[in-house]
């Protein structure tokens, strides 16, 4: 994001609406990606962006320009997801055990796919996002978002202590600590990151197909309106590099999903009424 933003933040300021409006727009997608990332759902979260936004909003004239302001944004947006209730996947998803429990029933109760090929890839693309997103959602709150920032966002760890107020030192336990955690889990688990492991994307494709409102049509993730501009990752690809290295390449080949549009709507109808 250019310097151009400070200057919206400014306009909107001293009330400038359609300069607002092009605030929200610029920083948005940033903060439904961290929120999707966190609450997996994109129900859950499109709403904490809205409740994020509402917060930028309502505290823009407290932004003094004394850091970047993604890096304000990004620090009510990490406050507000860290703080916020229990979402509905945390209640199901626990730990790295109890997700590995769901996986075995799942793998249990495989069967090989009939359903034709482009429905296929789509499908396995859903399986892979979705079940690296449960991965995610085994860490518990501050690894999780230490390991988007960190990991996946590539945020220096000045930058991310100075975002959730916590020391470097601090910040690079937790994302080590993160990063242990999933590579001990994915080296045992999953087929992208060691090819001798059992579970692979394509055994689950009849699964999610047959489940209710899982066709192709109804994805969370697969089907989801997202920026373009990144490569389908390949498995030769990621055989290549180190493991730890291709645990975040994994992460990092997620689509960057686009905040729904009617947040710009509901904003601007929020504007008119302050």
């Amino acid at each position: 994001m250019d310097t151009t933003v400070e200057m919206l933040v400014e306009r909107a300021k001293e009330g400038d609406k359609d300069a607002l409006e092009e605030v929200i727009r610029k920083i948005q997608d940033r903060v439904y990606g961290l929120a999707i990332r966190m609450l997996y759902y994109p129900a859950d979260a499109e709403d904490a962006t809205q409740e994020i936004l509402v917060k930028i909003i309502t505290h823009l004239d407290s932004f003094r320009g004394e850091s970047a302001f993604t890096s304000w944004v990004y620090r009510i947006a990490s406050n507000h997801l860290l703080t916020t209730q229990k979402c509905h996947v945390e209640s199901i998803v626990t730990t790295f055990a109890n997700f590995e429990e769901i996986m075995d029933k799942e793998l249990a109760e495989s069967s090989p796919a009939t359903t034709p090929e482009p429905e296929q890839a789509l499908v396995i693309q859903e399986i892979m996002i979705g079940c690296t997103m449960g991965m995610l959602i085994c860490l518990d709150r501050n690894l999780r978002i230490a390991y988007i920032m960190g990991a996946i966002s590539g945020i220096k760890s000045d930058n991310a202590s100075h975002i959730l107020n916590i020391t470097p030192v601090a910040f690079r336990k937790r994302l080590s600590r993160a990063r242990t955690l999933l590579k001990d889990f994915m080296q045992k688990r999953c087929g992208l990151v060691n090819p001798d492991n059992p579970c692979r994307c394509h055994l689950y494709v009849n699964q999610v197909i047959n489940a209710k409102g899982k066709d192709s049509k109804n994805l969370l993730f697969a089907g989801h309106p997202c920026l373009g501009g990144k490569e389908t990752i390949k498995l030769e690809q990621l055989q290549e590099l180190k493991e730890l290295q291709r645990i975040a390449v994994i992460f990092r080949s997620h689509p960057e999903y686009t905040a729904p549009e009617s947040l710009v709507e509901e904003f601007r109808l929020f504007g008119e009424q302050q």
